[in-house]
């Protein structure tokens, strides 16, 4: 059971469409807010009905669509306009036409916004404040009222400040947020303002923190060891700017760093797929090296860490990635040394002993290929099939040998190129020859594998390549460079990455593009732990 006296409240499907580039449809919408319930949020900001047409529709179709239950959604509005009376006001009534059991008001706590953003006195914007809060509550809504530019305000003018807390207290309000508008405070500032205002005024306090100055996950814990017991955020951090503050890694502050129990903690090991599950639907990725649930957030490179990390994890983790739904991984690179191969065959499912000679033998190869140019980093894939090599003692028997590629590109003036690949393969004894087109070499080249190969190996039919990077080595300029092909794969429910180097950006890519045939076709490994999953764990 998450933890009552606090509140959890995310304002994605709000303030995080926001960011550039982001556009949720109704659906989209609908989806996110399954997912922030699932983990256990406490309040789930659905948009501003009336101000936003597909809002308005959200909230209609919530009402039937959205089963939540652990959260309660939100309506955002503002505040009734000057001079209006708060039952006539059309996008206060479109809040109680929205239906939600609670309403944030935006106010104004700034003098300089007040006079000129609202153009009325300061005195209206109390009486506007007081009025709709009340008109709300006594509609029976629970009302938050985010006080906006609140630091700024307060520096500017504390006492009018003061009074838009409490005015919004005493009409009803049952938590005020503190709002860092432009996103210019830094923690200790903040500190000192939010323990002021509670023992000035004595009322609920909340935070709502912007990015701007890189502190608004340090802003929000700041705020909260500050007497803060409602806390804003978006996932990932989404927002207009630099964003708000990262709900996820607020989340996880606070029930791992604080003891407060904002969601339950066996929902807490859903936070890394929570994220993984929003950035599919909002098509905006999510920072590798993000806090907690980021791809890279516990992954070890160095030969040092690797070296510690075999003796015990907790050495150069803070937490343990579980508690999150995460995991360790290590990246083997000319950086590290027999430690770092050692724990990735591990990872791997590997069974090796320390020290080994099979290791050593991985480790140097490793290091004379990087500075060959290769990268093992995303390519588990390449690097399991090298290191079962030095566990087999040598190059394994394949399942079927090229005799010879080719790929040919013609095109005329005014038509549409064509890539034409060839591929003269020997599998079970006879000769396959197998002619595959696409939108270029590498699409042509995996046509013609899968032409050749799936009739013999139907595991392969699932084999899709999803990415595709190349990059100029140094060494050489222009055309002429060595190019490094990152080749990315996933066959339903694993993904993988294979990496090839050559002169010829071509040749690159066919060796990545046999190297995730070859891993697919991988049997099971000798000294593979029982338990171990099957073959490597996903890198994406």
């Amino acid at each position: 059971m998450a933890e009552e006296s606090f509140q959890l409240y995310d304002t994605t499907l709000r303030d995080g469409t926001q960011q550039e580039g982001m556009v949720l449809t109704v659906e989209d919408k609908l989806a996110v807010a399954r997912r922030l319930d699932a983990l256990g949020v406490g309040f789930i900001e659905g948009g501003w009905p009336g101000a936003v047409p597909k809002d308005t529709e959200f909230f209609r179709r919530a009402r039937t669509e959205l089963d939540l239950r652990n959260a309660r959604l939100v309506a955002f509005g503002a505040t009734r306009r000057p001079g209006v009376r708060t039952a006539l006001d059309p996008q206060v009534r479109a809040l109680l036409e929205a239906g939600t059991p609670v309403v944030t008001l935006v106010a104004k706590s700034h003098t300089g916004h007040v006079r000129s953003a609202l153009r009325t006195t300061l005195a209206e914007n109390l009486a506007m404040i007081a009025g709709t809060v009340r008109y709300l509550v006594h509609a029976g809504r629970r009302v938050f009222v985010d006080a906006e530019h609140y630091f700024d305000g307060y520096h500017l003018n504390r006492e009018y400040a003061l009074e838009v807390v409490r005015a919004a207290a005493e009409a009803g309000a049952e938590t005020v947020v503190l709002c860092d508008t432009n996103g210019g405070c830094l923690p200790d500032e903040v500190r000192s303002v939010v323990a002021e205002t509670l023992a000035l005024t004595g009322v609920q306090l909340g935070i709502h923190a912007h990015n701007d100055t890189g502190c608004a996950v340090a802003n929000t814990m700041a705020a909260v060891d500050a007497g803060a017991v409602h806390a804003q955020g978006t996932a990932h951090g989404y927002g207009e700017r630099c964003g708000n503050a990262d709900l996820f890694t607020v989340t996880a502050n606070l029930v791992l760093k604080r003891g407060r129990e904002v969601v339950p903690l066996e929902r807490l090991r859903d936070l890394a797929a929570t994220g993984r599950a929003v950035t599919e639907v909002t098509q905006v990725p999510a920072r590798a090296a993000a806090p907690y649930i980021g791809g890279s957030a516990f992954t070890h490179k160095a030969g040092l860490h690797a070296s510690a990390l075999r003796i015990d994890p907790d050495l150069y983790q803070h937490t343990t990635p579980e508690l999150v739904g995460n995991t360790m991984r290590t990246l083997v690179s000319d950086m590290g040394g027999r430690s770092s191969v050692e724990l990735k065959a591990r990872e791997l499912g590997y069974t090796v002993e320390a020290g080994s000679d099979a290791v050593a033998r991985a480790a140097t190869r490793v290091k004379e290929l990087e500075n060959r140019g290769y990268s093992f980093e995303s390519a588990d894939a390449s690097f399991e099939l090298l290191l079962r090599e030095e566990l087999d003692g040598g190059p394994r028997p394949r399942l079927f040998e090229v005799e010879s590629w080719s790929v040919g590109v013609s095109g005329a003036q005014g038509t549409q190129v064509r890539t034409e690949a060839t591929v003269r393969l020997t599998v079970q004894g006879r000769t396959v020859t197998a002619t595959g087109h696409g939108n270029g070499p590498v699409n042509a080249l995996d046509t013609a594998l899968h032409t050749a190969l799936d009739p013999c190996f139907p595991s392969l039919a699932r084999l899709e390549l999803t990415d595709y990077r190349v990059r100029v080595l140094s060494g050489e300029t222009g055309s002429g460079a060595a190019a490094r092909v990152l080749i990315s794969y996933r066959d339903g429910r694993r993904r993988w990455g294979t990496v090839g180097v050559d002169g010829n950006t071509t040749a690159a890519s066919w060796q990545a593009l046999l190297d995730a045939v070859h891993y697919v076709l991988l049997d099971g490994p000798p000294g593979r732990a029982d338990d171990a999953p099957p073959l490597a764990a996903a890198t994406g």
